[in-house]
Formats: structure tokens, sequence, C-alpha cells
């Protein structure tokens, strides 16, 4: 079991006042690309001051593409790390990025967090960069699965076991995002208990939660919507086989009133105090 987080959310300057009302909360999770080390603002520094763990989540390294990681983008992670007295850092697992000067087109950043095929090569290769990231960083790293709408063809894993053969290999620790085991139940028809039951649970470091919703049998993960019953439910199987050290709700867009924040978050932790939620 790692260092215990408790319940958090994640920090978006259009709701910095309603988070600092919020009482309940333990830390915050704040996306590293938006932040400068010397000038944090000022909602992020009180929160820091009253004692509120603030942890970095990456969004650019591209661990899982074929290119090495960029070394301005690990030293400016680890900067935000250092800034924020972080206990660890976050990325996902996920490609951002292709071409280049070593292949025949030109160089496209995707926008988007793209799925890793789950093949022995691409695990390799992803495992080779994420231990280049954690030698650059000053403090432990935690790996995000990601949501998607397709799956690459002739996979060799499971996601579950893909995840446990990171675990494996590198030692990396797991964000588990629930939202996301949902939304792959839904468009790629894979089953998030037996994806739970294939992963090292010794390793996880803490879990996302958010909403989203259904249209013309699509599954979107938008962050921008109360989290349904669904999602609920995947977070009461983790919690039936562990206890997650931290537990964070996301959300993006459409803020609602600190109120039904309050409720959401109130809502997660019934469910990871074996609370029956209504």
């Amino acid at each position: 079991m790692h260092q215990p987080l408790g319940t958090g959310i994640g920090w978006r300057p259009e709701i910095a006042g309603e988070i600092e009302q919020l009482t309940d909360i333990d830390w915050v999770e704040v996306v590293a690309e938006n932040i400068c080390p010397g000038h944090l603002p000022d909602a992020l520094t009180a929160l820091r001051a009253r004692g509120v763990t603030v942890v970095p989540h990456g969004v650019g390294l591209g661990l899982g593409g074929a290119e090495r990681p960029d070394p301005g983008r690990l030293v400016a992670l680890a900067e935000r790390a250092g800034a924020l007295g972080a206990p660890l850092v976050t990325e996902h697992i996920a490609f951002v990025r292709a071409g280049g000067p070593l292949t025949a087109s030109p160089r496209l950043e995707a926008g988007h967090l793209l799925p890793v095929p789950r093949t022995r090569d691409a695990l390799t290769v992803l495992c080779e960069n994420v231990r280049m990231a954690q030698d650059a960083l000053p403090v432990p790293l935690a790996l995000e699965n990601i949501a998607a709408l397709f799956s690459w063809p002739d996979d060799e894993f499971t996601e579950g076991e893909f995840l446990a053969e990171l675990v494996e290999r590198t030692g990396v620790r797991l964000l588990i995002d629930v939202a996301n085991l949902h939304t792959n139940h839904v468009n790629r028809g894979e089953d998030p208990a037996r994806a739970l039951d294939e992963l090292p649970l010794e390793a996880l470091a803490y879990v996302h939660v958010a909403g989203g919703y259904l249209r013309d049998g699509v599954w979107h993960d938008s962050h921008a919507h109360p989290v349904p019953p669904e999602v609920l439910g995947v977070l009461g199987e983790l919690c039936a086989r562990t206890t997650p050290p931290g537990v964070l709700l996301e959300r993006d867009a459409n803020f609602p009133p600190p109120g039904e924040l309050a409720a959401e978050l109130a809502a997660i932790g019934s469910v990871t105090r074996g609370v029956a939620h209504v």
C-alpha cells in the first residue's frame, strides 16, 4: 500500500473558489502542463498552505509512442513535482504524437490520448520509455489507463494483462480510472471486472472517477457530466478487491455549484467506505 491520499478533486481555475470551500477534500490534482512552477496560482498556493496535497498530472509525454520521452518535457514535469512538493506524478499509457524526422511522414500532434497496441513489441517500447521517465523524475511515477473508441488489431494482451506486465517489468505505479474502464466496456466490449481481477492492485496509487454520457451507443468520457451509477458500480468492484490509497473526482467542463460537487464527492466516499449509494 502506498502513501494514503484520501478524497480529492481535479483542480481547475474555473472552480478554484468552489474547491476552496470544500472542507472534506484531502488533495487535488492539477494538469501539469497548465501551471508554471515559478508562478503558481494564488488559490493553489492557498490550498497547499492549509496542508492539501497537490499532484501534477501530465498529458503530453506520450510514453506509449515510438519516440523516447522528450528530455525537456521530463525536466518540466520534474520541476512541477518539486514546486508543488508532490509525493508522486502521474501520466497516461498513451501516445500523443507520431511521424517526424525518423519517418517518412511529417510530425503530427494528435491533441488526444490514443491507445497503445496491446502487443509485446509495443509493451517493450513502453517499458523502456517508462524507465527513462522514472530515472528523470524526483518522485514515483504512476500511469493511467485511458478510454478509447477503438482497439488495434492483433492485441496479444487484455488490458489487465498488459498493465500487470508493465508493472512487473518497471515497478511503475497505477492510476486506475474506473470511468475509463466503463467507457471501454461500452465501446470495446471489455469486462471491467476481468480487468480488475488481472490488475496488480498492490501497485495502485489512486483512482479517478468521472462522468460521461451515452449517445448512439457510444459512451463519451466527457468529464462534464455527473458521475453515473455505472461508474460508481465499477468503483465499488474495485473497492471490493482493495482499499484505494486515494480517489479523485474529475470535472473539466459544465462545472456545477459547490453543493453538487460536494454531493458527488460524498457519493464517491460512500462507495469507498462500503456504504450503498442511493
